[in-house]
């Protein structure tokens, strides 16, 4: 299935009579779900209007490089930041020789430089210009540093010449797009995550939570969009900016993530419990603050609804993976799991030692499923997250052939 759910794509129009036909790929791209922001140069302004775009897309078209509002609001470094993709639809002749050569004298070519994004430009220029040596060299050069290029097609042109130099369909350039996109070790699989704490009121003033940060499950979902999956967070109470191309929902009890994982299970063909939810909660919570008027307090808890266990068991569950946060008998406690819950696999790590686990940018993994374990060795939790989510994809993909 084609999709291009929470990507973000930043689309570059320049100057030629091909510009009309970006206004539809831009249309294609969203309805496949991505978000699509435009730059266009001074000369593609001619040729449409950045009204037509900003109508398709909701959003400010940028034109400008110097631009004090634009440079406020979201200058070329975050612009170049910003999208999972840069395209350049169409690319004229100039346009190419411009990047080839380093030249930022404009917003769009000024966001190329400055981005570490992936770029793919889609000439449409003269079949003659097409042709001449010095088109063919830029773009040769281009590709020698990683720059996609997607067409031209052959056909009759706007000018009656026939020949190379028509810009792509539209649809042909979204078919390049969502390849692009699907081509990990997870392309087309839904996977569905859970990270952070969970927070159980005590009362409107206090919480029972855990130092849990989320970090590692918000470095696995990034991993999961970088094979290529489309990803749905469901994160408690954290301070972490959402991983590019994922959609989030945002939990702070463990009923409400409960509810989440439970409404999204059913489209997941991977689920990962990162999230350190809570075992119990408070039966009563007062809607009043409580005094401290005695010496001691006692507080009724009761278990919380086991989220792992119920996606694990449902008559057509997902891959799953869960997650054991352990002080001591690592192992013994990472199988049972395994066991009790039915899951797939359990990737188990000390807290409390080497300052590894909750609140560490690093981690180190015990990994374990029905005849196997592996060890990921200490590693920042980003580079983690992308060995764990090979290992995971491969053990997903076994079974799913078998």
């Amino acid at each position: 299935m084609k999709t291009l759910k929470n990507r973000r794509i930043l689309l570059g129009v320049t100057g030629g009579i091909a510009a009309y036909k970006a206004a539809e790929l831009l249309r294609q791209c969203q309805a496949l779900g991505a978000e699509v922001k435009v730059v266009m140069t001074q000369a593609a302004t001619e040729f449409v209007a950045p009204l037509t775009f900003q109508a398709l897309s909701g959003s400010a078209v940028h034109t400008q490089l110097l631009n004090p509002e634009e440079e406020a609001a979201m200058g070329h470094i975050n612009l170049a930041r910003w999208a999972d993709l840069i395209v350049v639809a169409p690319a004229s002749a100039n346009f190419i020789a411009r990047l080839a050569s380093g030249v930022a004298n404009d917003l769009l070519s000024t966001v190329l430089l400055a981005t570490e994004k992936p770029i793919m430009i889609v000439p449409a220029m003269n079949q003659a210009m097409f042709a001449d040596p010095a088109t063919q060299n830029n773009l040769s050069l281009i590709k020698q540093r990683g720059v996609m290029v997607e067409g031209p097609a052959e056909g009759l042109q706007a000018c009656g010449d026939s020949g190379f130099g028509r810009m792509l369909e539209p649809i042909e350039i979204v078919d390049s797009i969502v390849e692009y996109f699907q081509t990990g070790v997870l392309a087309g699989v839904n996977v569905l995550l859970t990270a952070g704490p969970t927070r159980e009121a005590i009362d409107p003033v206090r919480y029972i939570s855990n130092h849990s940060s989320g970090k590692m499950g918000f470095a696995l979902a990034q991993a999961c969009a970088d094979a290529g999956a489309c990803v749905t967070l469901v994160a408690g109470p954290v301070a972490l900016e959402t991983p590019s191309g994922i959609e989030r929902i945002n939990v702070i009890r463990a009923e409400e993530m409960a509810e989440a994982v439970l409404a999204q299970s059913e489209e997941a063909d991977i689920f990962i419990a990162v999230a350190a939810v809570a075992d119990y909660t408070p039966i009563y919570s007062p809607t009043k603050k409580v005094k401290k008027d005695t010496a001691t307090l006692q507080i009724e808890l009761v278990k919380t609804i086991d989220i792992l266990y119920e996606v694990a068991h449902m008559e057509a569950a997902p891959f799953c993976v869960g997650f054991a946060a352990e002080t001591d008998d690592l192992e013994k406690y990472a199988r049972s799991k395994l066991e009790k819950k039915s899951l797939d696999m359990v990737a188990a790590n000390w807290v409390g030692q080497n300052n590894l686990g909750f609140n560490s940018d690093d981690n180190a993994l015990s990994v374990y499923w029905q005849g196997g374990e592996k060890q990921l060795e200490h590693m920042p939790k980003t580079m983690l997250a992308h060995k764990l989510i090979e290992l995971i994809a491969g053990k997903y993909h076994e079974k799913n052939s078998a």
